[in-house]
């Protein structure tokens, strides 16, 4: 290429994406120097030393102003063997809407305390429950709220025996002991079941995934109680609960109302199977009742019969434990129990045919 060509070639765009940095963060020392004073005397203003003149005080922080300085509190917490007043709220399926109902309950009652919540996931898977946890403690917050999913916490005995408060939501910790908030999830399938009793029907269907949760146990439990009240004892043939990856809710009704006996009322365990109930029951030219575990969005616009409860009250009881246990760390675990309540909407009022 000759030097006139090259002269007359096009520069080449600049790269567009984002820009470096201009300068790093500012540190103690850049304050100190800009300020005329030393480290150690900025260090004194951030944490509210008496012993620096107000004079000093205000120059110090003109110049953490000017320089945008933020003071790395978890650090100062950590050199000194502190804590943070951070509280950890570990969650399951960050999709899930009830976590964050329950999250927004945490968070508004830890603000009375001056306290802040951070949030972290599982994903809802077991192996994950150990890795999250511990690299929250590592950030050496305040106390530990967790929607326990692995099988087994005793991983944390030994963080609580050091003094960090653990609570338990929606579902007991295993091999730890820890206060507990749950709803009272048999009582609630119960009572829906025994409304279906109620409208002449028997053949009532289950379903519901994963079948190991003890939330999920629990309602189950509930639902055989009221049929049994009722003579009705061989309730097995009428039950679906999968294990996660397995059938889906829709599946196992389309599977039981394919029976030479069909249900003629279904219960759903929790909201993400009331969904597939629905999708199911659409295809289906049966008048079948329905009543589902969790409230969910345009349930009441859609005439959806539900068991509900207040997640909110669920986050702020299990925020209040923890703050108590702050205080004071003696004495037995606590279990608490948020109630239910039937909310009949059209769905689940439909009689035996």
């Amino acid at each position: 290429m000759t030097e006139s060509s090259a002269e007359m070639m096009p520069e080449a765009p600049p790269a567009v994406g984002l820009a470096a940095p201009a300068q790093p963060r500012a540190t103690l020392a850049d304050v100190g120097r800009l300020a005329g004073v030393s480290a150690k005397t900025v260090s004194r203003v951030v944490l509210g030393s008496s012993s620096v003149t107000p004079e000093t005080r205000d120059r110090v922080l003109r110049a953490a102003r000017t320089l945008r300085f933020r003071p790395n509190h978890l650090a100062r917490d950590l050199r000194y063997g502190s804590v943070t007043n951070t509280v950890a709220f570990v969650i399951g399926d960050l999709t899930n809407p009830f976590y964050f109902a329950v999250a927004a309950g945490i968070e508004r009652e830890l603000a009375r305390h001056g306290l802040l919540m951070i949030l972290a996931s599982t994903d809802d898977e077991p192996e994950s429950e150990k890795r999250v946890v511990e690299a929250l403690l590592q950030q050496r917050v305040r106390a530990l709220l967790m929607v326990p999913i692995a099988s087994d916490q005793s991983y944390l005995e030994g963080e609580r025996q050091l003094g960090t408060p653990v609570v338990c939501i929606d579902r007991p910790a295993t091999n730890l002991i820890a206060d507990s908030v749950v709803l009272a999830n048999s009582d609630g399938t119960a009572e829906a079941v025994r409304a279906l009793i109620r409208l002449g029907h028997r053949r009532i269907a289950f379903v519901c995934s994963p079948a190991a949760l003890f939330t999920h146990q629990e309602r189950l439990r509930g639902y055989r109680q009221a049929l049994r009240e009722a003579g009705v004892t061989d309730t097995t043939r009428w039950e679906r609960l999968e294990e996660a990856g397995g059938a889906s809710a829709a599946d196992s009704v389309r599977d039981l109302l394919a029976m030479a006996d069909p249900p003629t009322a279904i219960v759903a365990g929790n909201n993400r199977a009331s969904s597939g109930v629905l999708h199911a029951l659409r295809e289906s030219a049966d008048d079948v009742a329905f009543i589902g575990f969790d409230d969910f969005e345009l349930a009441d616009a859609y005439g959806i019969s539900v068991v509900a409860y207040d997640p909110a009250e669920l986050g702020r009881t299990a925020a209040q434990l923890v703050v108590s246990r702050m205080d004071d760390l003696t004495g037995p675990p606590r279990h608490v129990e948020i109630p239910t309540r039937l909310i009949p909407r059209g769905s689940g009022e439909r009689g035996a045919p």
